[in-house]
């Protein structure tokens, strides 16, 4: 790609406003993107990959320019992290910015700038990590994620699927983890393919393919998947269930739930119920009280976890933010857990690497005596899947490759 003044002057723009920071990233360059339509598809690539290149290494840049100008930091960018020129560069701007860049001294970094975490977010990190754990974390989720499918069991099996990847030229591998899951390096239009508009196949992370399997839906049960949205997890769970017994996908989003229609219509299943509700304690809700084998609550949650593939999320989100997820999250998990019956499972699952979204959520349930840990490691044994935990599920990009996940099993005492 010839980097050109006009070329470079729409990633200004299009970084400038993502900066504002009033809606998700990839939002706004859709927007962008349609704002545009006269762009190719290079051109197109370029501005996106500036401006999540930027957002990955935010407060690195910042610490590299004289100024947090969206023109600067793309010209930081570009010079620090993608390894265009000098002598390139000098066309565009002045050798004075070029020079101060180059020359800014990036040794002895504070943990919070290495690791591209908000202080606030590295401060309850080392709470229970050390500063090398976090470092680790940070460095990972600042790497871009790779393309992870599952294949649908009701139609294909993985080995089928890899080979005809393979055959289509994609670099595919088997995920070391799900026994569903494939790992593409690249990000073609997956969802041109032939195995994608038949169903066969679907995007999902490893880490969301193995909450699936911690549920561990069974043919013929009833199960309720309580945040389902799009419906990733819910199609996992209709699959595991071979299309029978009967799956609630409970949503309070319509428009969600509307994205969930032509997955579901995909793949083939024809056990999944959507339903959307008012709130965790809809009327539809409470009419399955005690009736379910299996409940999924996959919680709103600070999205930490999912950095890798939205840098932004990091600034659009506060300690007055997470404190009132907390309370959503507990207010959801305790209607869902109405739904459990006896001996039945309920799983609490997060896209958070804080422990005031995860583990004392799941703590606060226990204390009130109705559910019991089920370990999440024993679980995970039993489908034969070589992932060494204890009684949480806790998924790591620096550790699995995989996006930052934690659930719980817990299961509902019978006396």
């Amino acid at each position: 790609m010839e980097l050109s003044a006009p070329l470079l002057q729409l990633a200004v723009r299009a970084l400038d406003l993502t900066l504002e920071f009033k809606r998700p990233a990839d939002a706004v360059l859709s927007a962008f993107f349609r704002e545009n339509r006269a762009l190719g598809a290079r051109d197109r690539a370029f501005v996106a990959e500036a401006v999540f290149g930027v957002l990955r290494r935010y407060r690195y840049l910042c610490r590299v320019t004289p100024s947090v100008e969206p023109r600067v930091l793309i010209v930081a960018w570009l010079l620090k992290l993608r390894g265009v020129s000098g002598a390139v560069l000098g066309k565009f701007v002045k050798p004075e910015l070029i020079a101060h860049i180059r020359d800014a001294d990036t040794r002895n970094l504070p943990l919070p700038v290495a690791a591209e975490l908000p202080d606030w977010v590295v401060d309850r990190l080392r709470t229970s990590q050390s500063g090398a754990e976090v470092l680790a974390l940070g460095r990972a989720l600042q790497q871009p994620a790779p393309l992870d499918l599952r294949v649908n069991a009701m139609k294909m099996d993985r080995d089928a699927a890899l080979a005809r990847l393979r055959a289509d030229g994609l670099t595919a591998e088997a995920t070391p983890y799900s026994p569903w899951g494939v790992r593409l390096q690249e990000h073609p239009a997956i969802n041109r393919h032939p195995l994608f508009l038949d169903g066969s196949l679907e995007v999902q992370d490893e880490g969301s393919q193995v909450l699936a399997l911690l549920v561990g839906a069974r043919r013929g049960e009833m199960v309720g998947d309580f945040c389902a949205g799009a419906g990733g997890k819910t199609l996992a769970l209709g699959a595991a269930m071979a299309s029978t017994g009967r799956l609630y996908a409970f949503d309070v989003a319509e428009k969600r739930l509307a994205n969930l229609k032509p997955r579901l219509a995909r793949s083939g299943l024809s056990n999944v119920m959507p339903q959307r509700i008012a709130s965790e304690n809809d009327v539809r809700v409470k009419r399955l009280a005690g009736k379910l084998d299996r409940v999924l609550v996959d919680a709103p949650c600070s999205g930490l976890g999912t950095l890798r593939r939205n840098p932004d999320l990091k600034f659009r989100q506060s300690p007055a933010s997470v404190e009132a997820l907390t309370r959503q999250q507990a207010s959801i998990l305790r209607a869902a857990a109405r739904l459990v019956k006896p001996g039945g499972r309920l799983v609490y699952a997060t896209c958070s690497i804080l422990a005031e979204e995860n583990e004392a959520i799941v703590e606060s349930l226990l204390a009130e005596g109705g559910f019991e840990l089920s370990p999440a490691g024993a679980i995970l044994a039993q489908h034969r899947i070589p992932l060494d935990m204890g009684d949480y599920l806790k998924l790591s990009p620096a550790a699995h490759a995989t996006d930052g996940f934690f659930a719980a099993a817990l299961t509902r005492k019978t006396a």
